[in-house]
Order: C-alpha cells, then sequence, then structure tokens
C-alpha cells in the first residue's frame, strides 16, 4: 500500500476550508485499503491583523464582500453545499471574527500528540466556529477543545498563555505566501502537488489514486 502525505494549508475561519476537510475526509474514505494518507494541518491567517479579542463578525463581512445582501447569499450557498457535505452552518450564531493566530498555534501543539489528534482538533475547532457560534479566539474555547481532543489542558493553558510558537506559525504562513499560496484551502500532496481550493470528492479521490499509481510506476521503474 502506498503512503501519500498531503499539508492542507487552511485557516480554521474560512467555511470552504471546513468544506475542504469533509471533502477530503470523504476522499480518505474512499481510498481506504488501497493508500494510506496521512493529513498534517498548515496554518494560514485570512485576517491576520485583526486584534486579539477580534471584530463585528457580521460588519466585517460586510465591509469584506459588498454589503448585508452579498452576506446573505454567501451563506445560503454555503449553507447547501455544507447540506450536502455533512455540516450544519449556523452562520446566524457566529457574532466574533477572531485572530486566529492562537487557534494554529493549539493545531501545532496538537500535532505533537500526531496527524489524528491534530485532526480532531482541526475537526472542533471548524465545528465551534461555524456550527455552535463559539469564539476560537478566546483562550477558554481553545482549552475546552484541546481537553475534548484529549491534551493536556493545564500544559496547553500554560503555552497559550506565553508566546510560544507564535514566530514559528507566522513564519509558516509566511513560507505558504511565499510559495504562492493566496488563498486556502491549499491541498499540498507529498510536497510536489498542489490542489487548490475545496474540490469535489471524486477529484480529491482522483488525485489520490492518481499519485498512488504514480507512486507504484516509480518503484517498478
Amino acid at each position: 500500500m502506498n503512503h501519500v502525505n498531503i499539508d492542507v494549508i487552511s485557516d480554521v475561519v474560512c467555511p470552504w476550508c471546513y468544506l475542504g476537510k469533509a471533502r477530503l475526509d470523504q476522499a480518505i474514505a474512499n481510498v481506504a485499503g488501497d493508500v494510506l494518507v496521512t493529513v498534517n494541518w498548515r496554518p494560514y491567517q485570512l485576517n491576520p491583523d485583526l486584534p486579539p479579542e477580534g471584530i463585528d463578525h457580521k460588519a466585517h463581512l460586510a465591509a469584506k464582500l459588498g454589503g448585508e445582501a452579498a452576506v446573505e447569499r454567501a451563506h445560503e450557498m454555503l449553507t447547501g453545499l455544507g447540506h450536502e457535505d455533512g455540516i450544519a452552518f449556523d452562520f446566524d450564531a457566529v457574532k466574533i471574527s477572531p485572530n486566529t493566530l492562537d487557534a494554529h498555534r493549539l493545531l501545532r501543539w496538537a500535532l505533537t500528540e500526531g496527524p489524528d489528534a491534530q485532526s480532531e482538533v482541526a475537526s472542533l475547532l471548524f465545528k465551534a466556529n461555524f456550527e455552535e457560534g463559539r469564539n476560537v479566539g478566546d483562550h477558554a474555547v481553545l482549552l475546552n477543545i484541546a481537553e475534548e481532543a484529549g491534551l493536556d489542558r493545564s500544559v496547553i493553558a500554560a503555552l497559550l498563555a506565553s508566546d510560544a510558537d507564535k514566530d514559528a506559525v507566522s513564519g509558516e504562513i509566511e513560507t505558504a505566501r511565499d510559495m504562492g499560496v493566496t488563498g486556502v484551502p491549499c491541498f499540498i500532496i507529498d510536497g510536489k502537488y498542489a490542489v487548490m481550493g475545496a474540490q469535489s470528492v471524486d477529484v480529491l479521490t482522483g488525485a489520490l489514486n492518481d499519485i498512488a499509481k504514480m507512486k507504484d510506476t516509480s518503484q517498478i521503474n
């Protein structure tokens, strides 16, 4: 069985990234038994200049998308897409647009427990923000998510209270931008192949199968 690594560059307040995760999870399930897939979550910030406490979500989106009507149209479309992929978007519940630096630090620390733990934290962060309207910039929320994922709450609390890995996370984001990543999600497969955007389950499944077959060919040759 061939092993494929995927680095997912994303932001936890990006609805397309949540859709991308749901579709990637299904694609991985589709190739189970044929391809072993390891997923690592890499940071990106859509709004790096937001204050630590965040800002009003609806006003922020309206300014960004060109008014409340545009926001409503986007949310209606995303809600429909989410329903197809098992995501119960509740945009009315989202009150704060947070700075996501600390959420990305939590994801980084979760990886020390393994890719499965990190993916669990990613799922909980997306769900907290988009389905439960919880502020994923709030340390209390992050600590509850860490604990729910099986991480040591006291260790995470100490890390969040410090500046640990802030520079490392910011450096990873800069590296992604230097690579030409200007939007998320971006799936980097085996460090060679980039799949941009929340592609369909079929496209992601095909990409995993194709890359696994190329590995088979290279090993034969």
